[in-house]
Formats: structure tokens, C-alpha cells, sequence
């Protein structure tokens, strides 16, 4: 295996790296310790999970508490849309969660994403925040303020180089990082063919456990959890469908 990339991508990986890696300069690197942590896949410290799917990144930069690569976690996400319905779920399932010490990974957007991270920093649990850009650039801007205490008290991670900004290619690959770094996906509400149904989708593909919150199915909202259970998610509906999974009691 290369960088404990399995073999069927070993092909694909390998390009990327060699195109990632032109594009690095001397300056970048510097950069990148001044300001920055980072590790590539040949560290240690690169989360193993990560490393086993399709095209894991060569890098990834970081800025926090980078020991929280190290615990246990669990990706909430859900739809940009959230609804009244999506947020209480997520105020349900969290709390008893995170008194598991498992750490919640989420991407930082609008609704589910924000309500993920924030009811877990409430709740005094720790969290991951996978964004689509650089760490210098805020995305929604109305999150800057939740970005920086993240940044400092939990951990942000990008693929991309400072300065990148949020371009739309780069959040379905920014997807497969947060089902990569997770031992499980809950999906809250997600249209069908959405960011989130994707995610879940490539959860799935990689062996992940995949847990979705079931919803009326008059509503958009809920047909991509409808479809994932159909596809072999599990139907869940409180913590301790997810806790009874992994065996935690």
C-alpha cells in the first residue's frame, strides 16, 4: 500500500498527489508554519480512517487542538435549509452523544452544519469543522465569530491553501473528508441528490455506519434520509439508537 492508501486507489491518489504537490512552494511552506499546522499523509499523525478512502488529500492544514484527530467521532450534518424539525433533533441526539467523548465533525455551513457545532460547543463537548476553503477565509461570514473559537478551542482542518476561497467544486470534496475522518455519518435532513445526501452516499461506499433521521415524506427535506434508509442507513431517532450500534452502554 501506498501512504495506506488501498490499492484500487493507489492510481488516482498518486496523480493527485503529484498535481497537489506542484503547486506547493517554498513560501507556501513557510506560510504554513508560521501560521498553521500541517500534516501530510505520510505522518503518523494523519488520521488513519482518512487514509483508506477514495483519493484521501496528500495534506491537510489545521489550526486548534490537532490531538482531536486522535478521539473517537461521529458527522452531523444535514440540510442548509434546516428546519424547526432538524434543529430539535439535533438538540436531541448531541448532548448524550458528546458525553460519550465522542467528538463531532461537521462542515461549518449554514443550518444543520452551524446547529451541529454550536449545540456540541454548548454542551461542552469538542468538534470538528471541515471547511471548503482556506483557514484565512470565512465561509458563511456570518460565521466568522463561531469560526475563530472553533479555531481556537476545537480544530478546523482544510485541504486548501491559505487564500483559497470557497469555490462550489470544492465542497463536495471537501464532503468525503468529513465521512473520511468519522466512524459514522447521522444524517438530519437532507434533500435527495444534495451535499449531504452525497456525503451519506460516499459514507456508505466507504463502509461507514450511516445513521438518518427519518421525516415526513411530504417534505423535501426528508426524502434524502428516506432514500439512505432504503439503501441501508440505519433509521434512527434518539442517541442511544447510535450508542447501542457501537456498543456503548
Amino acid at each position: 500500500m501506498i501512504a495506506k492508501v488501498k490499492k484500487a486507489y493507489q492510481e488516482i491518489f498518486t496523480t493527485s498527489f503529484w498535481q497537489s504537490f506542484g503547486t506547493i512552494t517554498e513560501d507556501d511552506f513557510s506560510t504554513f508554519q508560521h501560521s498553521y499546522q500541517f500534516i501530510t499523509i505520510l505522518d503518523d499523525t494523519y488520521p488513519e480512517r482518512l487514509a483508506e478512502i477514495y483519493n484521501p488529500p496528500i495534506a491537510l492544514f489545521l489550526e486548534g487542538d490537532i490531538d482531536l484527530l486522535e478521539n473517537e467521532t461521529l458527522a452531523v450534518i444535514g440540510a442548509r435549509k434546516s428546519t424547526t424539525y432538524g434543529k430539535q433533533m439535533i438538540e436531541k441526539i448531541i448532548p448524550t452523544i458528546i458525553k460519550e467523548k465522542i467528538t463531532i465533525v461537521s462542515g461549518l455551513a449554514k443550518g444543520s452544519d452551524t446547529n451541529a457545532h454550536i449545540e456540541t460547543i454548548k454542551n461542552g463537548g469538542q468538534t470538528i469543522a471541515v471547511i471548503g476553503c482556506g483557514l484565512d477565509i470565512y465561509y458563511p461570514k456570518e460565521n466568522k465569530k463561531l469560526q475563530d473559537y472553533i479555531s481556537q478551542e476545537h480544530l478546523i482542518i482544510s485541504e486548501y491553501l491559505p487564500t483559497v476561497p470557497p469555490l462550489s467544486y470544492h465542497f463536495p470534496s471537501r464532503n468525503r473528508i468529513i465521512a473520511g475522518l468519522s466512524k459514522g455519518v447521522c444524517v438530519i435532513e437532507a434533500q435527495k441528490k444534495s451535499g449531504t445526501f452525497i456525503t451519506a452516499s460516499l459514507a456508505l461506499e466507504e463502509g461507514r455506519d450511516v445513521f438518518a433521521v427519518p421525516g415526513s415524506a411530504f417534505e423535501k427535506t426528508s426524502e434524502g434520509c428516506l432514500e439512505l434508509i432504503q439503501e441501508g442507513a440505519k433509521c434512527i431517532w434518539k442517541p442511544e439508537d447510535i450508542l447501542l450500534e457501537w456498543n456503548i452502554n
